[in-house]
Formats: C-alpha cells, sequence, structure tokens
C-alpha cells in the first residue's frame, strides 16, 4: 500500500473522529478503485409467431458498428447527499431514450447482475440487466435513439451470438431462460400478447416462450380455469378467422381491466 495512503487510512480510524458525520466529512471514495455501473435491457416481443429481441447498433465505440441491448450507464454524481439515480430509473430511462418506449408502455423487470472481469474493454464495468415485454401492437413506436444509429428487432432463432457487443449475448440468453422458467408462475405472457386474443393466440404465445407445443385440450381446461379465476375475462367483439368468427378475451389487472 501506498504511504500516503496508509496514513489517511490510519487517520479515518483514530479514535478522535467519534461521529459518523465526522467520519463522512473526511472520507474521499476517489481514494479507492470503484467500477462503473451500467444497465442493459432485453427487450423481447412477438412477430410472425417468433419470438425477437431488440438490438440497437452503436455508433461509438468500443464495437462501434456492432449490435448490443440498449443500455448506458447509471448517472452518478460525486455528492454525499445526492448521490445519482436508482437503479429502476436508470433502466426506465436508458428504455425510453434508446427505443422510444415508455416505461409506461411495457413490463420491465430486472434479470441479473453481469461482472466479469474483461466484459468491458474500457474499464471494470458491471451491469445490472433488466428484460423487457413489449405488445405486438407497440412494435411500430420503436425507434433507436441515444448513441444508436438504428434498432432492429431480431429472432432469436437466427441470432448470431458471437457478433455482438460485450457479452450480450450471455444476457439475452439468460433472459430467455429466466421467462421460459417463470411461464407458469407469473404473468411474462399477459404482456407479450394484443389487448385482446383468442385461445388458440394465447396458446401460440406459451408454446413460443416455452419452446414447445402445448396439447390443445389440456390448455383449453387451462384457460377456463384463468377465467374461473378472474384472471382473463371475455372482451367484446370477435375475431374473424379461417373458420368461423371466434371469442376474444382479456387480461384483467388488479383495478380492473388491463
Amino acid at each position: 500500500m501506498h504511504p500516503q495512503k496508509e496514513s489517511y487510512i490510519l487517520f479515518l480510524m483514530r479514535s478522535d473522529l467519534n461521529s459518523e458525520a465526522d467520519y463522512l466529512e473526511r472520507y474521499r471514495a476517489s481514494d479507492f478503485p470503484r467500477p462503473a455501473v451500467a444497465v442493459d435491457i432485453v427487450v423481447f416481443t412477438i412477430v410472425d409467431a417468433e419470438l425477437r429481441v431488440l438490438l440497437v447498433r452503436r455508433r461509438e465505440h468500443p464495437f462501434k458498428g456492432s449490435w448490443a441491448l440498449p443500455g448506458g450507464f447509471v448517472r452518478v454524481r460525486e455528492g454525499k447527499r445526492d448521490q445519482g439515480e436508482n437503479l429502476d430509473d436508470a433502466a426506465a430511462r436508458e428504455l425510453e431514450e434508446e427505443t422510444g418506449l415508455s416505461p409506461r408502455q411495457v413490463y420491465l423487470a430486472q434479470l441479473a447482475t453481469f461482472g466479469k472481469a474483461g466484459r468491458d474493454p474500457r474499464m471494470r464495468v458491471i451491469t445490472v440487466a433488466y428484460y423487457a415485454l413489449v405488445r405486438p401492437d407497440l412494435v411500430p413506436l420503436v425507434s433507436a435513439g441515444g448513441d444508436a444509429t438504428n434498432a432492429e428487432w431480431f429472432p432469436l432463432d437466427v441470432l448470431s451470438r458471437n457478433k455482438l457487443a460485450f457479452d450480450h449475448g450471455e444476457i439475452i440468453d439468460a433472459a430467455r431462460r429466466t421467462i421460459a422458467e417463470r411461464l407458469h408462475s407469473s404473468d411474462v405472457a399477459f404482456h407479450l400478447v394484443p389487448r385482446t386474443f383468442t385461445v388458440p393466440e394465447l396458446r401460440s404465445t406459451y408454446e413460443i416462450l416455452a419452446g414447445v407445443p402445448f396439447d390443445p385440450g389440456n390448455f383449453r381446461r387451462r384457460f377456463q380455469r384463468m377465467v374461473e379465476d378472474r384472471i382473463i375475462e371475455q372482451a367484446p367483439g370477435k375475431r374473424i378467422t379461417a373458420s368461423k368468427p371466434a371469442a376474444v378475451y382479456r387480461f384483467r389487472s388488479k383495478g380492473g381491466e388491463r
């Protein structure tokens, strides 16, 4: 340890600094190495019966011109009282800046933390990853912004993980697994169907997220239980199909209509 830093640490440990206010007044965070913190967002939707992820093309180095997840650094201030934005606020801001989507329009949840050394060539960067679920009818509203030149929805099946910036392929894989695991214990599927849907349309969404087919009869019985539990209700109107008009439904929120 550098002698000057060692004497500084000993100074902070002196017994005459008998209050936390005294300690904080003398504490200098800049004397200790610190990683940067970022947020990255895996944005999913379903288009043409495919699960797709939103990627943006980076405008700046590193990985200039490569496809990447929307995201950026958490804004931090040096003041002790005002230390900057919270993680959720940073994720919501980056989502809106880089995609044009408001957090009020989509489902946004924290996924996991990724922090292996060397994941960013500039410096030590720890990212807190989030995933967002976007209804198909909101897809046309997406537009690139911030430090991205354009945004595009990529089918997961054809996505080339090794051409993505940073470790974003690893983050996408983790988000995909999480959604599949939470499919039967949460409302993740609710956020990837239109406002109104038929029974086959909802079954197709479950199949796409799970990656396996569902027996139509078993799924209809499950659907009926969701109606009886007042999770789903019938909506006005009909959907024109190849055979006959089909009833449409909608999810109910805790406060009523979704």
